[in-house]
């Protein structure tokens, strides 16, 4: 089993969350029946075949993807158009990528991800010198603003995905807080993964309430006892309260993702984590 460091040290991402509601859901506050999955949950399929695995996630009834593997120039060993044509082959669109941009190779690397038509470029975690101290994190903060306006130029948008570790206080005050407030709204938007969130903690809905309109993509993900993530329905979050409030947040896509497929297998669990979603929308 590929571990998440492991794969993210040879992704070369920089240190590596969902339910979905599109443009629909913000014009009428029901959330959507379309569906995303990060493929990292099903990471070792897609380095086996990819082709295979997507065709997999198509046949579960996904909508949307977001990649997980972008490195020298390809997406899963494949160049930006290919990947591309290889998900909407499966009927599905390619959404988002986490991607491990850092102030050498972002430029590059937004370009490659407009490239293959993705509406979103996610910092996946902030790199140890910018998550320690305040002023790292403020550091941080501006280079999502560079990374943004480089993003708009290419005709998508910056984003950044949260762990646990952004909540926890330095001086007394909250890291995360931070880099939402110093980054332009206009050109970073984050990504709110719901169980790291309630890991810390902290409310979802009190930071959509807090800063409306920031958190245009989620990560779908529930939580056990023990703070571990958990194929949906089998943890302790309730999410109907958090998606009654995705237009507050202003999210317009989510992306199912569990790191460890503890008591199915991927496959597996991506379908009873759809299937529970939907089942909300019925409730």
């Amino acid at each position: 089993m590929t571990t998440r460091r492991d794969f993210l040290r040879k992704s070369a991402l920089v240190i590596a969350a969902a339910p979905m509601i599109n443009s629909e859901m913000i014009a009428s506050s029901r959330p959507s029946k379309k569906t995303g999955l990060a493929l990292y949950t099903i990471r070792d399929a897609m380095v086996k075949d990819p082709a295979a695995a997507l065709a997999g996630a198509a046949e579960t009834g996904y909508t949307w993807i977001e990649a997980a593997d972008h490195r020298d120039g390809k997406f899963y060993g494949m160049k930006p158009k290919e990947f591309s044509k290889l998900v909407r082959k499966n009927g599905m669109v390619a959404i988002s990528s986490h991607s491990g941009l850092n102030p050498e190779n972002y430029e590059k690397m937004i370009d490659e991800a407009a490239e293959a038509g993705m509406k979103y470029i996610i910092l996946p975690s902030l790199p140890g010198d910018w998550s320690n101290t305040i002023d790292g994190y403020q550091r941080a903060a501006d280079f999502f603003n560079r990374a943004g306006a480089k993003c708009r130029k290419a005709g998508i948008t910056f984003g950044f995905h949260n762990h646990q570790v952004e909540f926890r206080e330095i001086n007394g005050r909250v890291p995360y807080d931070i880099l939402v407030e110093q980054s332009d709204p206009k050109l970073v938007i984050f990504e709110m993964d719901l169980a790291w969130i309630s890991a810390a903690g902290k409310d979802p809905v009190a930071y959509f309430r807090k800063y409306p309109g920031r958190f245009e993509v989620w990560h779908l993900k529930d939580l056990s006892p023990e703070k571990q993530d958990a194929t949906l329905g089998e943890g302790i979050i309730d999410f109907r309260p958090i998606l009654a409030e995705a237009r507050t947040a202003g999210m317009k896509y989510w992306f199912l993702e569990q790191d460890f497929c503890r008591t199915h297998t991927p496959m597996e669990s991506i379908r009873i984590s759809r299937d529970y979603y939907l089942g909300l929308l019925k409730k």
